[in-house]
């Protein structure tokens, strides 16, 4: 079961599990996932959390003692979701410590309501690091305009970023940019650029899901004939400008300091559209110094027919240009279609995050002891 997964990583994709929980990391789950299906790390995001807290399984006594203390429910979040990430950490850190820092890590998002607020999201991002205090954490950060400078900030204070929420070309060159910079500050004030990693998540089935949806509206044949391309083509010119980025003489320098390479993450992998082979987004994406993080279903479903078969990426560059360029042709417009895609990435993340202040908050006051 495992031999397309080990096939995979041998490939150089590091594989990382979308999904975290308590009840995952009490269970010896997480564990069993790293010694058996190859999972070098784990991303969350408010979504994950709001579902897993949600479900109740193995919050009950943590949220009873937070109703004791009469802690808000503000708070009472944040302790819950950095105690689940410093637990998977601790599982992760012996991957983190034989890859040198590269892997084992864990993942915790800012609260998406700062997605718009430059200052808040730096102020937040060292609150986490903080308050998890492990070193094989990333602070998420979303790729909005103002996360731009946040990533920056963040990563020249020696805080190592996982970038979210990335989906055009255009950006995605704005977050290598800003992780550069951050490094140069960091380089600046006599930080160990070696101790600081990042990876920049490069969204890709909502891509399809948008792009799609158009394309039928469309309806012609040549519309018809193009769905189910873009996603992949779009990650794959990423991979193409993180070639680029990454062999340039402001990145070699940098290198030359002791810096690694921010690599590209493969997120939103899953497969919406049951029409597409549920292992797309990861067979089709394979190519050295990548991550894909992957719901379990579809680690399960790679672990059982994927066909990593060597890098897919290379080569493959004039082809998902021709596909990106043939939707401008019969109107579909990129920068509408990824402009659209953060916007509602932010919107959803901050309706979960609403959503699990709103079911904690029932869950403190249910368990909240009565006076006298």
């Amino acid at each position: 079961m495992t031999d397309a997964l080990k096939r995979l990583s041998d490939e150089g994709v590091a594989i990382w599990l979308d999904d975290l929980s308590r009840q995952r990391i009490t269970s010896g789950n997480l564990a069993e996932l790293i010694d058996e299906q190859h999972v070098v790390g784990v991303t969350t995001n408010p979504t994950i959390f709001q579902k897993a807290i949600s479900s109740g399984d193995g919050y009950e006594q943590q949220l009873a003692d937070l109703a004791a203390r009469k802690v808000t429910v503000e708070e009472a979040v944040r302790m819950i979701t950095t105690a689940d990430v410093r637990d998977a950490a601790d599982i992760l850190r012996p991957v983190f410590d034989a890859t040198g820092g590269q892997d084992g890590r864990v993942s915790i998002e800012v609260d998406p309501r700062l997605a718009h607020n430059t200052g808040a999201t730096v102020a937040e991002a060292k609150q986490l690091a903080w308050l998890v205090d492990r070193p094989n954490t990333f602070i998420k950060i979303p790729a909005t305009q103002a996360g731009l400078p946040a990533i920056t900030e963040v990563i020249g204070l020696g805080i190592s970023v996982n970038v979210t929420l990335i989906f055009s070309l255009e950006r995605y060159h704005a977050v290598m940019d800003a992780f550069l910079a951050g490094l140069e500050k960091a380089k600046a004030a006599g930080l160990d650029l070696s101790k600081i990693r990042s990876v920049a998540s490069f969204f890709v089935s909502r891509v399809d899901t948008e792009i799609d949806k158009r394309l039928d509206k469309i309806g012609t044949a040549e519309a018809k004939a193009l769905k189910g391309k873009a996603a992949v083509a779009n990650a794959r010119l990423a991979y193409q400008a993180y070639e680029e980025v990454f062999g340039s003489d402001r990145w070699e320098a940098l290198e030359r300091a002791g810096a690694h390479r921010q690599r590209p993450l493969w997120a939103s992998t899953g497969v919406k559209n049951p029409d597409y082979k549920d292992t797309l987004y990861v067979d089709d994406l394979v190519a050295p110094g990548t991550v894909n993080t992957m719901p379990e279903a579809t680690l399960e479903a790679v672990a059982h027919h994927g066909e990593a078969g060597g890098n897919a990426i290379a080569g493959t560059y004039e082809q998902a240009k021709a596909d990106l360029d043939a939707l401008g042709k019969i109107g579909v417009s990129y920068d509408d279609v990824v402009q659209v895609l953060e916007d509602e990435g932010v919107e959803k993340f901050a309706a979960s995050w609403n959503d699990l202040l709103s079911s904690t908050e029932a869950e403190l006051n249910r368990l909240t002891p009565a006076e006298g």
